[in-house]
């Protein structure tokens, strides 16, 4: 009985494992033109089911205080877009004159040139209670940005360039992202009501449509002929990948909760995921666009499918650790009368007690 009490307190950990399982035994059916269709139930039911899901709950006036608060925006911007891709090139030149697959090595600089995920860094936030409408505003927005950014990144670093659908990315991001949020927002105002008095489980249904996402990206990861890599060279690429999510995390906390940093703990938290977590959605396809016919292309993109499941695995396995920090950190303040916004996102709370039992 504590076990099975355990497994329902911990369902999200342990559906992690079941969809990393499950992807492996039978990659076929989550990858894309697969019988789930990812192409169609992830990259635009499922992402628009999440910004549907946080409109619903997200109270107007958050999002709004949210839209002006330019220091946090800037801050998360210029480390995803500028820092995040210039570190990752410099260390990249040390780790030029070792034995790693060079095209591995090309494809971690594609990982630094990518947008944030219009997502994961969103779920995760809300998890731990963080600013939740900050984290919606830049995951869009950087989305946004990205889809002029990152090619030109990728022409800066790795002299790659093409012709990109700007129109078809942006119509994508627009109906899966802005269109789902306004409607959720519109339904707020008239069952705002109910929705308080019954408390749905937003964070609940946001990690179980991750679930589907989790599992298709391992789908398509599995199931990709091309990543038949020597071991040495992707162990290698697993560890630094897993190096540079800790190390970054952890330069953003630095950053982001010094005395004079003018953030709260709750804009920490949307910091920390928002700056480090890189789009897998709109990155394979602009890397299939870029580096169309390129004979390497495959390995290039296996450090991105590496990243994109990994931020989210070390993500859910650091929620508790931050929300411990977060919470300890707002009673502080509380206690000296420091400033505070955003304290806590109720379903981020309601969604704590499900998973972890806190």
């Amino acid at each position: 009985m504590r076990l099975l009490e355990r497994m329902r307190k911990d369902w999200f950990m342990v559906g992690i494992v079941l969809a990393i399982a499950g992807a492996k035994l039978e990659p076929s059916i989550g990858v894309n033109g697969g019988p789930l269709k990812p192409e169609i139930t992830v990259s635009y039911i499922a992402v628009a089911t999440i910004f549907f899901n946080s409109g619903l709950s997200l109270k107007t006036e958050e999002l709004t205080s949210a839209l002006v608060h330019l220091k946090l925006h800037l801050f998360i911007q210029i480390f995803t877009l500028a820092f995040f891709p210039a570190t990752i090139w410099l260390f990249l030149q040390l780790l030029s004159i070792t034995p790693i697959n060079e095209w591995l090595l090309k494809g971690l600089q594609t990982v630094g040139c990518m947008p944030p995920p219009v997502s994961s860094a969103v779920i995760l936030t809300k998890a731990v209670g963080g600013n939740e409408a900050a984290a919606i505003f830049n995951s869009a927005f950087g989305s946004f940005l990205g889809i002029v950014i990152t090619p030109l990144l990728l022409l800066l670093f790795l002299g790659s360039s093409s012709s990109v659908p700007f129109t078809s990315i942006f119509s994508q991001l627009f109906m899966t992202v802005v269109v789902p949020l306004i409607i959720g927002q519109i339904v707020r105002r008239y069952i705002k009501d109910w929705l308080e008095r019954k408390k749905p489980p937003f964070g609940a249904i946001s990690s179980s449509v991750l679930l589907m996402i989790i599992y298709t990206t391992f789908c398509d990861t599995f199931s990709n002929p091309n990543i038949d890599l020597d071991k040495f060279s992707l162990v290698l690429i697993l560890f630094i990948i897993f190096s540079i999510q800790l190390s970054f995390m952890l330069l953003t906390f630095i950053f982001s909760t010094r005395n004079n940093s003018g953030f709260t703990p709750a804009d920490t938290v949307a910091i920390i995921f928002c700056s480090t977590h890189k789009s897998l959605t709109l990155g394979i396809p602009m890397l299939k666009i870029v580096f169309a016919g390129h004979e390497h292309l495959s390995l290039i993109s296996v450090p991105l499918l590496i990243y994109h499941p990994a931020q989210i695995l070390l993500g859910s396995v650091l929620v508790p650790t931050i929300k411990s920090w977060m919470v300890s950190r707002q009673k502080k303040l509380l206690q000296t009368g420091g400033p505070l916004a955003n304290l806590n996102n109720p379903e981020g709370l309601e969604y704590l007690s499900i998973k972890f039992g806190h």
